[in-house]
């Protein structure tokens, strides 16, 4: 299990053990291989911006 913060809003945060249902993540996966189009939930940042907390 690994959680991740987006550097930027510092808001949002993701877990890769429990994925993001409501972003239709599936748990495992980790923000690398999120689609290239993925964008923060709250501040629209890239993926390139979540960072292991």
């Amino acid at each position: 299990m690994t959680e991740y913060l987006c550097d930027v809003c510092k808001a949002y945060t993701y877990d890769d053990a429990k994925g993001d249902a409501k972003l239709k993540i599936a748990a495992g996966t980790s923000p690398s291989d999120f689609p290239d189009d993925w964008a923060c939930p709250i501040c629209k940042s890239d993926k390139s911006h979540m960072k292991k907390k």
